[in-house]
């Protein structure tokens, strides 16, 4: 069989060429552009994903993440964590028992090293400089010893720190609801009776605050978490909670868990010139 000619290789790849540009979709740059600048799309980092792809994304991540978070208000705007408000509550209840947990389990290490040391038998210098296996149960009874203090020191220093119960809507002993159920009439009763004003003219408005009550009824501290936009309502409403004290010493069954008290309300100033406060959460 004849060789193709220079000429016919020539067409071949002409022939070729051609037909790739016929297949090439050329596009409109500034149309192009304006599919990015109509439709704007930040890059973000997530740190969860999920199998599902967003129908319409918001956002440019290393993985799909359809939803999270409130999901309703759109992606969160601020980096900072939630405030230390939203811990109490649930979590605040769930904290204490934690602690506990972990002070029972600290009070039951210390036993067991206290029964460890003393099954051991005393230790004798003369012995321990001759013997390798004398040697390794010194270096343990060192260990041992060494432990002992630590934990010991861990436990006087929680000892010496005020113990704190938060009173929320999820507390659910009994002794605790009386005891709060006095102090809010008493506060509501103050409120009432010395209902804010300024030049003459009464204040309305809601505010939440925390408020601290030491082991003996008094108040220790006040903090306005959620303002009601009136500074000096704020102010007044620190006032009232505090003049409202003392609210009465702890019973035996607080002090046993609670040197002190932290309560999380909302104070509410209304039309009817009368305080209302209820525990919340938020």
């Amino acid at each position: 069989m004849k060789p193709p000619s220079t000429l016919q290789i020539a067409l071949g790849v002409s022939v070729a060429v051609h037909a790739a540009l016929l297949t090439l979709r050329f596009v409109d740059p500034e149309g192009f552009n304006r599919v990015f600048q109509d439709t704007p799309l930040e890059v973000i980092l997530v740190n969860a994903h999920s199998s599902e792809r967003p129908d319409r994304a918001q956002a440019i991540a290393q993985r799909s993440l359809a939803g999270g978070g409130d999901v309703e208000k759109g992606r969160a705007t601020s980096p900072l964590p939630p405030s230390a408000l939203s811990e109490i509550g649930d979590s605040a209840e769930e904290a204490n028992r934690r602690v506990e947990a972990m002070q029972e389990q600290q009070m039951l290490l210390l036993a067991q090293i206290k029964q460890a040391l003393a099954a051991m038998p005393p230790p004798d210098p003369l012995v321990a400089s001759q013997n390798p296996e004398a040697q390794a149960r010194e270096e343990k009874r060192r260990h041992l010893v060494k432990l002992l203090a630590e934990i010991e020191r861990r436990i006087n220093e929680e000892n010496s720190k005020p113990r704190k119960r938060y009173i929320s809507p999820a507390t659910r002993e009994e002794v605790y609801a009386v005891y709060y159920d006095a102090l809010r009439r008493r506060i509501e009763d103050r409120g009432t009776q010395n209902f804010p004003e300024a030049a003459g003219k009464k204040m309305y408005g809601e505010l939440t605050m925390i408020v601290t009550v030491n082991h003996d009824g008094q108040v220790l501290d006040t903090e306005v978490v959620e303002t009601s936009g009136n500074l000096t309502l704020d102010r007044r409403a620190q006032s009232i909670a505090r003049a409202a004290a003392p609210f009465g010493r702890f019973s035996d069954a607080m002090r046993r868990r609670a040197d002190q008290i932290v309560v999380v309300s909302r104070f509410k100033f209304t039309r009817e010139e009368t305080l209302e406060t209820k525990l919340t959460s938020r």
